[in-house]
C-alpha cells in the first residue's frame, strides 16, 4: 500500500471550543487506486495502521473523531478495533442502503458507536431510513440558500439528533446557523487561518510579544553581565502582570519534583526555569491568553503548537546534532500563525522579535530550509498530496511515511502540553 496523509479539520460549538476532530484519510494516488473498492479498503487498512500505531489518544487528546464511514468499512470486521467511546461514523445517503446495512448499523449503535450523517442538503426517503440511527447531522450550508436551509432544518427538528453546520466559510453563514439552531459548527472559516476573521491586536498579548523579544535576546548568547541585566528587565515585565507571574510561579512549583525550597520570587522563577524553556512557554501563552474572549483560538492554539513540534522534528531529522537548528525551526512553526492571532502583519511581528534571517525568511516568504519545512507542514494540513511529493523531493531527507510517523508524535505531544497547561 501507498503511503497516506492523517489530516484533521476541527469541529467547534456554539462558544467556538473544539469538540470533535473530522479525520481526514488521504490514500496515495497511483494508478491501483482507480478501483473504487480496493480505495475503500485501502481506506480502512489505513484507519487500522494509523490507531494501531500512533494510538488514539495521540491523533485525538479528549476530543471525538469523526471517520467517513462506506458501506465496505461498516460491514468489515475492522469497525470493531475502533473504539466506540472515541469514534462517530459518517454515512452517507447516497450509500447502498441494503436492509443489511441498517441491521449492522443498529447493532454498531447497540454497542455504543455514534453515527452522523453527512453532507445533507434534503431530506428523501434514503435519509428517512437512516435518521433514526443518527446522533448527528452533518448540513452542507454552501450548497443551500436561506430559504432551503430554514426549511430544511424545521424538517430535521422532527428527529432528536445535533445538528452540525458543515462547510461554514464565512461570519454570515456562521450568523444565520446560530440563528437557526445549528449546535456544532466546521469549515474553513475555523480551521484555514488565512480566512479567519482579522483580530484587534490585544494589549496583553502586544505586552507578551514585548516580553518573548527580551527573552529572545537574553537567549542570543549575551554576556554575564548583559544576561543579568536583561533578566531584571524580563522580571519587571513579569512583575507589570501580577496574573503572568502567579501563573509563572505555578508553572515552576509543579515542574520542579521536588525542590528543595520553594519558589518565593520572580527571578529566582525566571533563573529555574531557564530562558530557553521561558521562550517556549510564552509563543505558547502569546495563544491561549484571553482564550475565552478570542473565538476559534482553542483550534488555532492545537494547529500551532503541533506546528512548532513538527517543524523541531523535521529539523532534527535533517540535522540531529544542530540543537540551535531544532529550537529556530520550532519557533517558525509556533510562530507561523501569530499574525493571524494577534491581528499584525507578520513584518511587524518579525521587525519586533528581531529575529535571524532564516527565521525571517521562513515567516515571511516560505524560504529556505525552515520555509521549505513550514510550506510542507502547510501543504500536509490541507492534504495536498501533489505539493507534500515535491516539497519532500527537494528537502531529499525525508519519507512520506516518516512524516506521517512525525505528525502523530507532535499532534500527541501537542495534546499533552495542552492538558498541562490547563
Amino acid at each position: 500500500m501507498g503511503g497516506f496523509c492523517l489530516g484533521r479539520q476541527p469541529i467547534l460549538d456554539r462558544n467556538h471550543n473544539l469538540v470533535a476532530f473530522e479525520l481526514l484519510f488521504r490514500q496515495e494516488e497511483t494508478e491501483e487506486t482507480a478501483n473504487v473498492t480496493s480505495d475503500l479498503s485501502a481506506s480502512a487498512n489505513v484507519i487500522v495502521n494509523a490507531y494501531g500505531k500512533f494510538g488514539i489518544h495521540n491523533v485525538l487528546g479528549h476530543q471525538r473523531g469523526f471517520i467517513n464511514a462506506d458501506p465496505d468499512l461498516i460491514m468489515s470486521d475492522i469497525i470493531s478495533l475502533l473504539p466506540s467511546k472515541h469514534i462517530v461514523l459518517e454515512v452517507k445517503e447516497s450509500a447502498s442502503i441494503t436492509p443489511e446495512f441498517l441491521q449492522r448499523c443498529k447493532e454498531l449503535k447497540q454497542k455504543g458507536y455514534q453515527f452522523a450523517l453527512d453532507n445533507i442538503i434534503a431530506i428523501n426517503s434514503k435519509v428517512e431510513l437512516l435518521l433514526p440511527l443518527v446522533s448527528v447531522v452533518k448540513v452542507d450550508v454552501l450548497a443551500l440558500n436561506q430559504d432551503a436551509l430554514t426549511k430544511l432544518v424545521g424538517e430535521l427538528k422532527r428527529w432528536p439528533v445535533l445538528l452540525l453546520a458543515l462547510k461554514v466559510e464565512n461570519r454570515e453563514q456562521e450568523t444565520y446557523c446560530r440563528l437557526l439552531g445549528f449546535q456544532m459548527f466546521q469549515g474553513y472559516y475555523f480551521a484555514k487561518p488565512e480566512v479567519m476573521s482579522v483580530k484587534r491586536a490585544d494589549p496583553g498579548k502586544v505586552s507578551l510579544l514585548k516580553l518573548l523579544a527580551l527573552v529572545m535576546r537574553n537567549n542570543d548568547g549575551a554576556s554575564e553581565n548583559d544576561s543579568n541585566s536583561s533578566i531584571g528587565e524580563i522580571e519587571n515585565e513579569f512583575k507589570r502582570q501580577p496574573g503572568l507571574s502567579y501563573n509563572l510561579l505555578r508553572m515552576v512549583n509543579s515542574g520542579t519534583d521536588g525542590l528543595p525550597q520553594k519558589i518565593n520570587s520572580i527571578k529566582h522563577a525566571i533563573k529555574l526555569m531557564g530562558c530557553k524553556q521561558l521562550q517556549s512557554w510564552i509563543q505558547l501563552l502569546l495563544y491561549t491568553s484571553n482564550q475565552s474572549e478570542d473565538s476559534a483560538s482553542t483550534a488555532l492554539t492545537q494547529t500551532a503548537v503541533a506546528r512548532g513540534k513538527l517543524m523541531e522534528l523535521i529539523a532534527t531529522i535533517e540535522r540531529p546534532h544542530d540543537k540551535n537548528h531544532q529550537e529556530r525551526a520550532y519557533m517558525v512553526g509556533i510562530l507561523s500563525l501569530l499574525d493571524e492571532f494577534l491581528g499584525i502583519e507578520m513584518q511587524q511581528i518579525v521587525d519586533k522579535l528581531g529575529v535571524s534571517d532564516d527565521i525571517s525568511q521562513a515567516l515571511m516568504s516560505r524560504h529556505g530550509r525552515l520555509g521549505q519545512a513550514l510550506k510542507l507542514i502547510e501543504a500536509k494540513e490541507k492534504g495536498e498530496i501533489t505539493s507534500i511529493h515535491s516539497i519532500l523531493s527537494e528537502l531529499d531527507f525525508l519519507s512520506l511515511n516518516e512524516l506521517s510517523n512525525i505528525e502523530t508524535q507532535a499532534i500527541g505531544w501537542a495534546n499533552r502540553l495542552e492538558e498541562i497547561v490547563n
